[in-house]
């Protein structure tokens, strides 16, 4: 038994009825079908909508397989529109049907339907016939679960915790079907099959020309490395040590933006706190899920400094924040998140072990003349807020317990 994902369903409920169509996007795995189902359900149980007017279709199962282009899934949906009614569309993973958007746009036009579709690719509704659907969209983008949720998965299931729970979730991530395995080795191999999956049906398939030796070879390297700073030098330096064939800067940047299309990855730009624009140059890429920077990592170590970081900005995105990486004139800030034309600052550590490392997370602000909030999270118990900034405890944040403002 899964959770059910309150935040998503909250903000989705508000277009059950809208005209636009409902688009769910993100990573393979994270959740998406079963939302979809729990939004079927709320339709039937709290919405009173009858059964024979939601139309289910999940493109994974085999019983749909036939339905691989637009005219075939078109006359499918018409077969079962019997009268003038609303009728409510849910159409899961649908880019495995080849031109759906005119499907959709047709349906929008000419029936009375509202229509939820979901897919694991951030690009779901991009290309030459996404023109078709301008401005008739509403996005949503699912993630894994949260630490709340995987706190509320194991107490609604009635589970024992893991033993260390914060450390497990840090390590193992929230893939919701993770929790199913206890042993590490099981986790472990669970990870890589969602990652290998996502490279074989996403990436590297017949319709994209990818070397996949070389994409996994990069991809590897790109994930264990998650929130560290980037180069792209770097990444060509390291594959041309140890292959014969050189890359270039052109094959990574193309790599990097499959990586993010696939969901995996978040590409982040930095932000001039001083000038308050946005730059163009991309300072550092975040995995999706903590659990693939272990699936990818051969030495099975994490570093906990860069886990911490991957997991806040994965919180705050999953708030609704947007997100950049700050830029001052003597350094940069982790993190600069922004909501309704409101911001604040955030530096994340992982212990602050002494005052040097005190000083050193704390200052980081001193160069900022911005009066928008500053915050240190980190994993100690202790309060050391000083000088204006405040300090709060990574855990208890995430768990709701302490929050963050805006101005």
């Amino acid at each position: 038994m899964l959770i059910e994902r309150k935040q998503y369903l909250e903000h989705i409920r508000r277009f059950y009825e809208s005209n636009l169509i409902k688009v769910l996007t993100g990573v393979r795995r994270c959740g998406k079908s079963v939302l979809l189902n729990q939004i079927k359900d709320e339709l039937i149980n709290l919405r009173k909508i009858k059964e024979d007017h939601i139309i289910f279709v999940n493109f994974e199962d085999i019983k749909y397989s036939k339905i691989k282009n637009y005219n075939k899934l078109n006359d499918f949906i018409l077969k079962q529109i019997k009268d003038t009614e609303k009728y409510y569309i849910l159409l899961d993973e649908i880019q495995h049907v080849n031109q759906f958007e005119k499907v959709l746009a047709s349906l929008k036009a000419t029936q009375n339907v509202s229509i939820f579709v979901t897919g694991s690719n951030s690009k779901l509704l991009s290309g030459r016939l996404a023109s078709l659907l301008v401005g008739r969209c509403k996005k949503f983008k699912i993630m894994p679960f949260t630490y709340s949720e995987f706190i509320e998965y194991y107490q609604e299931n009635k589970l024992e915790l893991p033993n260390k729970p914060f450390q497990n979730y840090i390590r193992f991530g929230g893939m919701p079907q993770r929790m199913d395995y206890t042993l590490e080795e099981d986790i472990k191999e669970y990870l890589k099959s969602i990652y290998y999956g996502i490279i074989d049906k996403d990436i590297c398939n017949k319709n994209y020309k990818v070397d996949k030796e070389t994409f996994i070879l990069v991809s590897k390297y790109i994930i264990s490395n998650a929130s560290k700073d980037f180069s792209v030098q770097n990444i060509v330096d390291y594959y041309n040590v140890n292959n014969q064939d050189a890359l270039n800067r052109k094959t990574i940047y193309r790599y990097l933006e499959k990586l993010e299309q696939a969901c995996l990855i978040s590409r982040v730009k930095r932000y001039d706190i001083a000038t308050k624009r946005t730059l163009k140059q991309i300072e550092k890429q975040f995995v999706v899920d903590n659990g693939f920077m272990l699936a990818c990592n051969d030495s099975n170590k994490i570093f906990v400094a860069h886990a911490l970081e991957n997991v806040v900005y994965n919180e705050l995105l999953y708030r609704g924040y947007d997100v950049k990486i700050g830029k001052t004139y003597k350094g940069e800030i982790d993190f600069v998140a922004m909501k309704d034309g409101k911001k604040c600052f955030i530096q994340v550590a992982y212990l602050l072990t002494s005052e040097d490392v005190i000083e050193r997370e704390f200052k980081a602000f001193d160069s900022i003349r911005d009066q928008s909030p500053k915050y240190v999270l980190s994993l100690d118990e202790f309060d050391m807020s000083r000088n204006g900034i405040t300090h709060l405890n990574i855990e208890e944040w995430l768990l709701n317990k302490v929050d963050i403002t805006l101005s």
